[in-house]
């Protein structure tokens, strides 16, 4: 009778411990998956802030250049101004100089 006693104790033993395995692969396996979702959702908001990144990179790098055609064209303009002031300058000296 001892015998079927310590037997049945030790099968239900097994049956609790197979039954705690299976709720710790379960939530190994929750955890895991929920690993998995955080990881995704990680990388995407990653990979959008770098999508950001580049848009605003690009923009700016379009509006320096609309700058430096902007500077450009006015250091011509100043340039063109400044020529026909010195050369208005040299025409009245030479005016001057006849009288």
């Amino acid at each position: 009778m001892r015998k079927i006693v310590l037997a049945a104790a030790a099968g239900f033993g097994l049956l609790t411990l197979a039954a705690c395995s299976e709720k710790t692969q379960d939530a190994a396996e929750a955890t895991a998956t929920s690993a998995t979702e955080d990881l995704s959702a990680s990388a995407s908001d990653a990979a959008d802030a770098a999508g950001d990144a580049a848009v605003e990179a690009s923009e700016a790098a379009a509006d320096a250049g609309v700058a430096a055609k902007d500077a450009g064209a006015e250091a011509a303009d100043a340039a063109g101004d400044a020529a026909a002031a010195a050369s208005q300058a040299a025409a009245d000296a030479e005016a001057e100089m006849k009288k």
